[in-house]
């Protein structure tokens, strides 16, 4: 494999490999370092001849497999029967989160950081606003501002739009 195409299917498949990682060890940092490997290691492998027929399936098997090593490298053992082998679902999972957080930041901060602020962590609007020191108007405005560019970047005429994990 030639270093391009490798940096094109770096670039397609970093953001939905950490997503999968991110959903097997929960922690953004080691999902991260789990995927560098993972790619270190699918070089590696392909410079040393060997042959990849699918890179996508191969990388995203090489990245189960840094995940289960680094669960069962933990006091908390994992067996590989809690960490089932990877399915065409989890593909399209991990690029449709890909997708959402892509999405998410290309909002303007404020409202990135509103949406964040009632999606993932939960607060209303009122301890949004309180938080921020603006106005619950201010907070709705930003929030629907966020929402209608989300839905407007992630509609897809097959597909009911809707942010899983926010």
């Amino acid at each position: 494999m030639h270093s391009r195409e490798f940096e094109r299917n770096y670039k397609r498949l970093y953001v939905p490999l950490c997503m999968y990682a991110l959903r097997l060890v929960d922690d953004t940092a080691v999902a991260d370092d789990l995927v560098q490997e993972a790619f270190l290691k699918v070089w590696r492998y392909s410079e040393d001849g060997g042959v990849i027929e699918s890179f996508s399936s191969f990388l995203y098997r090489t990245v189960r497999n840094e995940c289960l090593l680094y669960l069962r490298s933990r006091k908390d053992m994992v067996g590989e029967e809690f960490i089932p082998e990877v399915s065409e679902e989890d593909i399209d999972t991990s690029e449709r989160d890909a997708r959402i957080w892509r999405a998410v930041a290309t909002l303007p901060e404020k409202c990135r950081k509103i949406l964040l602020m009632g999606k993932q962590q939960g607060l209303s609007n009122e301890e949004i606003a309180d938080e921020l020191d603006i106005s619950e108007k201010t907070v709705r405005n930003q929030m629907t501002k966020a929402l209608s560019r989300l839905r407007g970047v992630l509609k897809d005429d097959n597909k009911p739009f809707f942010l899983p994990f926010l």
